[in-house]
């Protein structure tokens, strides 16, 4: 029959499975043995990062060389006696795919490539202590990096500074910056008063107006690995309105994260919050997923949506940000990441959200 191999080319994957963070590489994982292919950059690099047991093969002049690559590669496939090649259709394009079908070709030897995909992301939900505790640690910056925004917006109130939602988003970096995140998870959303109701607004250059309500959606990496927050900002007391549905948000994503728990499916853990927004007249303005899986990849599996068949996995980490978004007027979200047991979730956000 053959051996089994599994080609390796999504670069959170192979950071996960090697450690090995360079731009450029992929791997080929055996039962027993590892091979990491990089190129001349990356080589010193790799040497002094990887996990133990993993083969560096220099691929400087492999796809520059067919010829060469072609040698390396189809070596180690009869070495090990590879017949069988697992790809992550999701990340592999059809221009590679077609290279790796090409110097995967031997005489008198047929190799079949299948599709893998999802197979790393399955081993990637449930995280080790270690993982747990850089994402919580990622959190911790994110929130002294929120508190430090909050004064920042407060002392420019009493200054009357003019200030723009793109000031914020850069003070949001330099902060970061301040506490020690290797980067952002992603750039933060910062949405003032109508544009709240756009779920991913694009910071512009919009100039905050006393009495706007601010949403701010943030996270930093700590590690490699990524943290997440949504956070609303009343710069003066909430209206009737505002606070109606920001308490109506808010016990929908309580209802989520208090009964959330390992073994039932992302979609009856996304429908905890959905059916407290639609008993309250607003699921027709609560159109996105009830939260994600969050680790090295700041979307990753699980995901909390009505689509989600699969079940929730103890110490798995997830986001839980449920929201009603009025077009033309304001959009509350409110978004906790919470570690998944066997009995319910453990909070790993500590600012507060009540009024």
């Amino acid at each position: 029959m053959g051996n089994l191999a599994h080609l390796v080319t999504g670069r959170t994957n192979i950071a996960y499975l090697s450690n090995f963070t360079g731009s450029s590489g992929f791997m080929l994982i055996l039962k027993n043995k590892s091979y990491l292919f990089t190129d001349f950059r990356y080589i010193e690099r790799a040497k002094n990062t990887i996990k133990k047991n993993l083969t560096i093969i220099d691929s400087t002049k492999m796809w520059k060389d067919p010829e060469t690559l072609g040698k390396n590669w189809k070596k180690i496939l009869k070495k090990h006696q590879i017949r069988k090649i697992g790809i992550d259709e999701d990340h592999l394009s059809v221009t590679q795919f077609k290279k790796f079908q090409k110097i995967s070709k031997i005489k008198n030897r047929k190799i079949r490539f299948f599709n893998s995909s999802g197979e790393i992301e399955k081993q990637r939900e449930i995280k080790s202590k270690y993982e747990i505790d850089l994402i919580t640690k990622s959190q911790r910056i994110n929130e002294k990096t929120f508190l430090l925004i909050k004064k920042f917006i407060q002392n420019s109130a009493q200054k009357q500074a003019k200030i723009t939602e793109l000031d914020i988003a850069w003070k949001i970096k330099e902060f970061a910056h301040d506490f020690g995140a290797d980067e952002l998870s992603f750039d933060p959303i910062v949405a003032f008063g109508k544009h709240s109701s756009m779920p991913h607004h694009l910071p512009d250059k919009t100039l905050l107006e006393k009495g706007d309500l601010i949403l701010i959606d943030m996270g930093m990496k700590y590690k490699g690995y990524c943290s997440d927050m949504t956070r609303i900002i009343f710069t003066k007391p909430p209206t009737k309105k505002e606070k109606e549905i920001y308490n109506i948000v808010l016990k929908a994503q309580e209802t989520a994260i208090k009964n959330i728990k390992a073994g039932i499916t992302g979609e009856k853990a996304d429908n905890f919050a959905r059916n407290v927004i639609k008993k309250a007249n607003y699921g027709d303005f609560y159109g996105h997923a009830g939260g994600h899986g969050i680790g090295l990849d700041i979307h990753e599996s699980p995901s909390l949506s009505e689509n989600y068949k699969n079940k929730l996995k103890e110490n798995s980490i997830i986001t839980v940000e449920p929201g009603i978004y009025l077009e033309g007027e304001f959009g509350i979200r409110i978004e906790d990441m919470v570690l998944i047991t066997k009995s319910g979730t453990k909070n790993l956000t500590k600012i507060k959200k009540s009024l």
